[in-house]
């Protein structure tokens, strides 16, 4: 497949991720939350409530901000793919190399919410901990969600990078 369209699909499948996955679910998280504070008193409520805002209102906006900055992103890598295809994979291989990278850590990250969640959940009594410990395990879980879709699709578009950069002799400095 050729470079630009794998390029597009990467983009494309990023774009609908945070539009379409990411910020509704913040904002089903947001009310879910309000809707608990609303019927539930105490401790369970505030526990399940403040993990699930805290996290709703980060997923709206890494969300709107990744899904509306996408176009950008993808006029300038056409852009330079058509200019000075050196100087696009000088900028965009690194990046993505990066963030492949990074899917140990966040794996890591989620493996830990839902470990800390299930321990808050069965292994405390207090009525707090039986509300945050489901919410983590919802946010661990909806994390694994996100960065599984998002490293299937980083994989090959880094791959047709890499290519790109071998096709055109490109070196790519080191980080």
């Amino acid at each position: 497949m050729p470079f630009l369209e794998i390029m597009h699909a990467y983009f494309r499948g990023e774009r609908i991720e945070s539009l379409y996955f990411i910020v509704p679910v913040g904002v089903a998280m947001v009310a879910f939350a309000a809707l608990t504070l609303r019927a539930e008193r105490g401790g369970f409520a505030w526990g399940l409530a403040v993990p699930l805002i805290v996290f709703g209102l980060f997923a709206i906006g890494v969300g709107a901000a990744v899904g509306l900055r996408t176009a950008g992103q993808v006029a300038g890598i056409e852009a330079g793919f058509h200019g000075d295809a050196g100087a696009m994979l000088a900028e965009e291989l690194p990046r993505m190399q990066k963030v492949n990278e990074n899917w140990p850590i966040y794996i890591g990250m989620w493996t830990t919410l839902v470990l800390v969640g299930m321990g808050l959940r069965f292994g405390l009594k207090a009525d707090w901990a039986h509300g945050v410990g489901p919410a983590l395990i919802l946010i661990g879980a909806v994390g694994f969600l996100i960065d599984g879709f998002a490293e299937r699709r980083a994989r090959p578009y880094t791959e047709a990078l890499e290519n790109l950069a071998a096709d055109e002799q490109v070196e790519v400095p080191a980080e």
